[in-house]
């Protein structure tokens, strides 16, 4: 997990989610919640995916801010979001 904030200053965390279902490839994706209070909602980016958690975590801790908010303006244009306790 990675806290940082966006450009309006929210708080927000990326970290990962693991998939259901048999295939492994690709079972872990990247997932966005916001920070704000225990009913935040979670922004799913299912298309960044890993096949290992280890690798998912190291690529997270190694993106940058900057990364982080692009992801992130990309997962919340596409709306989706779920409750954050999925």
């Amino acid at each position: 997990m990675k806290a940082f904030t966006d450009r309006e200053r929210r708080s927000w965390v990326a970290s990962i989610r693991e998939g259901l279902g048999a295939d492994y490839k690709g079972r872990y994706y990247l997932v966005f919640s916001s920070g704000e209070g225990p009913n935040g909602e979670s922004y799913p980016l299912e298309d960044i995916r890993w096949n290992a958690e280890r690798a998912a975590r190291r690529s997270i801790q190694a993106m940058s801010v900057v990364e982080l908010r692009r992801r992130l303006r990309s997962a919340l244009g596409r709306g989706g979001a779920v409750a954050a306790g999925l």
